[in-house]
């Protein structure tokens, strides 16, 4: 006994997850969670909705941007699934046609949850310091918080902090004012 060692997780080990569950692998430990509450999913997608139109899309907007909702990234053997991914479209000019990305996104942004909080915060922000994304958003629909952060070498450097309804130009998109009230959905009833 205690000279067991544990399988690393594979591929297959993802795809054999139940539909209803979101499967990541992080320094070979698969991290297997289920879909996100309401806040969380209202808060991503008007993240997203806004930077898609506005720098994707780019109608009278800035543009220069992929915007990607939930893009699974095989980063080494780590495999990561973000809430949103942004690539500029000057280092990646053309999406191709695979199910995931290999090519680490400019900008990250994950909406936390209770549950993911902490994996958020630590090792996944560890992976994508090592994986050079330059910007990472975290979203925090319980405290209503957007934290935004810039890579310097392998260390994060704290942008600002922005809460409440205020509105705000955050870098990378400082092109576009966000107003975070948009992100808070009004008091839900408890289930």
């Amino acid at each position: 006994m205690g000279n067991e060692t544990k399988r690393r997780a594979t591929y297959a080990d993802i795809e054999a997850l139940p539909e209803n569950m979101v499967g990541q692998i992080i320094d070979g430990e698969l991290i297997a969670m289920s879909r996100p509450a309401i806040p969380h999913g209202v808060a991503h997608t008007v993240i997203q909705s806004l930077l898609t139109t506005a720098f994707q899309i780019g109608l009278r907007a800035p543009g220069g941007w992929w915007i990607h909702d939930e893009p699974e990234l095989h980063l080494g053997e780590d495999v990561l699934v973000p809430d949103i991914g942004g690539w500029r479209r000057e280092r990646m000019p053309q999406l191709r046609r695979m199910p995931f990305f290999t090519v680490a996104p400019d900008w990250v942004c994950e909406v936390l949850s209770p549950s993911t909080a902490s994996l958020d915060r630590k090792r996944k922000r560890e992976i994508y310091a090592r994986e050079c994304v330059e910007y990472v958003w975290l979203v925090d629909p319980a405290t209503r918080t957007l934290e935004a952060f810039q890579r310097q070498g392998e260390q994060w450097v704290a942008l600002g902090t922005y809460s409440g309804t205020a509105r705000v130009r955050v870098e990378p998109f400082e092109a576009l004012e966000l107003d975070l009230g948009e992100l808070w959905p009004p008091e839900l009833e408890a289930p």
